[in-house]
């Protein structure tokens, strides 16, 4: 039996989980997708675990605030001829508890004991607290 797991990235220079929807939905558009392509230097070994209901978390600010389902990796040939890997993104970006994090550079592997709760869909329209304010609450597990 495959193993399950999930990713972890950071979103560089995204505000919140508005403008990371914003951006990919103006990148599937700009490329005619019908789903979200975050390519990467490094191809997952563990590319079967991570496609056995993987997602990519990823990290606004400091805080893992969002997670996306993983539905495939296509190979990418660069205009420098190096293969790259694609992370195949299901469109639906899913709120989650916030978790604070890092910075580091690329992904990396995160357990699925590990992960983030999704934010119940009757809070997933809140608007977003101040981080201060949010990781006292996670902190304290009122959040």
């Amino acid at each position: 039996m495959v193993g399950r797991v999930h990713l972890i990235k950071l979103s560089v220079g995204t505000e919140s989980i508005e403008t990371l929807r914003d951006w990919q939905a103006g990148q599937r558009k700009l490329h005619k997708r019908d789903h979200g392509l975050h390519v990467t230097r490094m191809w997952p070994k563990r590319s079967a675990e991570l496609l056995n209901d993987g997602s990519i978390f990823w990290i606004i600010k400091g805080l893992v605030q969002a997670r996306q389902r993983l539905i495939g990796f296509d190979e990418i040939i660069g205009t420098d001829g190096i293969r790259r890997c694609g992370i195949k993104l299901d469109p639906e970006l899913i709120p989650t508890t916030h978790a604070p994090r890092r910075p580091f550079q690329g992904w990396r592997y995160l357990a699925m004991e590990d992960a983030p709760a999704d934010l119940p869909k009757s809070r997933s329209a809140e608007a977003a607290l101040p981080s201060e304010l949010q990781q006292e609450l996670d902190a304290l597990g009122l959040r």
